[in-house]
């Protein structure tokens, strides 16, 4: 029997989560439903919740945003079913994150935070049993990628012709300033030292047309650097295509005879 697969949001991620199942690349796998914003009940998504519990799921992956965590993710666990979090920054609230864990335990349930647009976190969180002094996590996109968060009011996005820095600080407070774009800092910070004890460098920078992150961290282990220059996502530019591809690996696994880099 296949597992039973239900999605959160069905935007940049979650249409290629579907097309990939389509196209036969995720074995023993059904894409039950999907939940969405706007008023829709037709084929797989509906924008009523109620509608999207009454299926019976296994894994259910958030891919919507930081609300969408705060709205859905308690009742997903209750109901049964894994839960997958691309909107890792929604962890930033201390009490979520603890609800949400107690959820899951008190329901046989797991709490994924799927690598989605970052490497390097298997390494980090092995790193981590060892003992880190440092992790600083270096996020860099184009102007048009921060339109619409708080770097507007910090610099012109539309006249910048050097690379400008809008956030140095720890990863909770930036994770929190900026909840579309940087996720991925989050997710590095719960692999490692922490939201507080993790260092994130937001740069809005014109003279680049990719997202390039870099993470560095030092301890008991050593040191390594890890950076990646991807393409931006067609349907979002806060987002690399990075993301969904790693989001379809991630679902693959969950009923995959064979599982890389867990």
């Amino acid at each position: 029997m296949s597992l039973q697969l239900g999605l959160i949001g069905y935007g940049a991620i979650g249409k290629h989560v579907e097309a990939a199942l389509k196209a036969g690349s995720i074995e023993n796998l059904e894409l039950v439903a999907a939940l969405v914003k706007r008023p829709r009940n037709e084929g797989l998504l509906t924008h009523e919740p109620d509608r999207f519990f009454a299926h019976r799921f296994d894994a259910v992956a958030e891919c919507a945003g930081h609300e969408a965590v705060r709205s859905h993710g308690q009742r997903v666990l209750e109901r049964g079913a894994d839960l997958l979090v691309t909107s890792v920054g929604a962890f930033t609230d201390t009490t979520l994150f603890e609800r949400l864990l107690a959820v899951a335990k008190a329901n046989g349930k797991r709490l994924i935070l799927p690598s989605a647009g970052i490497g390097a976190l298997d390494i980090l969180s092995s790193a981590a049993v060892g003992g880190l002094d440092s992790v600083t996590v270096t996020v860099r996109k184009d102007p048009s990628a921060w339109k619409g968060t708080v770097a507007e009011t910090l610099v012109d996005l539309d006249t910048l012709t050097q690379p400008h820095t809008v956030f140095d600080g720890p990863v909770r407070e930036g994770a929190r300033l900026y909840p579309q774009n940087v996720n991925i800092s989050a997710a590095a910070a719960i692999a490692g030292l922490g939201l507080d004890r993790t260092r994130v460098v937001i740069v809005a920078d014109p003279t680049i047309s990719t997202h390039i992150v870099e993470l560095e961290a030092k301890g008991a282990f050593g040191r390594f650097t890890f950076m990646e220059d991807v393409a931006v996502s067609e349907e979002n530019r806060k987002t690399g295509k990075l993301v969904a591809m790693a989001m379809v690996k991630s679902v693959r696994q969950l009923a995959s005879t064979l599982v890389v880099a867990a």
